[in-house]
């Protein structure tokens, strides 16, 4: 399940880490310290991360190293002195939006390279077996079997192929 980390240690965090997970829909962990985001990244995935804005002011390399370790998480600096906490939903919500969009075009750039992949070597089957079928020595037995194979191989083709 996604879940939203929230580290700041400013009072009234808890308040708005709870409003988040109720406009938001998901689970908030609220840690109040950089050490302790760093335990909870090590232990599981979050789809956000959140950070106030002054802890990664007073400690920007800690900052970096919480990004280093945030992994698929988005990463989101808020100042929440200056913030509502309606900014913070409305910050958290985008971050999941692109972060939901980034999944997209990732399993799309995938699904296209292996369909690609898929294709050239169904291509490569069906030539080879053409090319095994014209040798004028080729057994009746060895001649079926490769006919088989250039048939299963021409129904992937033709599977692959991109319907209109």
């Amino acid at each position: 399940m996604k879940k939203i980390l929230l580290i700041s240690s400013m009072v009234g965090a808890e308040v708005c880490a709870a409003l988040v997970a109720r406009q938001v829909g998901l689970p908030v962990e609220l840690v109040t310290s950089r050490r302790s985001g760093l335990a909870a990244l090590r232990r599981e995935e979050y789809a956000v991360v959140v950070v106030e804005e002054s802890m990664a002011d007073i400690d920007p390399q800690g900052t970096d190293m919480l990004w280093q370790h945030a992994g698929l998480a988005v990463p989101v600096q808020v100042n929440f002195a200056i913030s509502g906490g309606a900014r913070v939903v409305r910050e958290v919500k985008a971050a999941i939006m692109r972060r939901e969009q980034e999944e997209v075009l990732a399993t799309r750039a995938v699904t296209q390279q292996m369909e690609s992949e898929l294709k050239s070597t169904v291509t490569g089957l069906l030539l080879h077996g053409e090319l095994a079928l014209s040798e004028p020595r080729v057994s009746p037995q060895l001649t079926a079997k490769l006919q088989q194979m250039v048939a299963l191989a021409g129904t992937l083709q033709q599977r692959l192929r991109p319907q209109a």
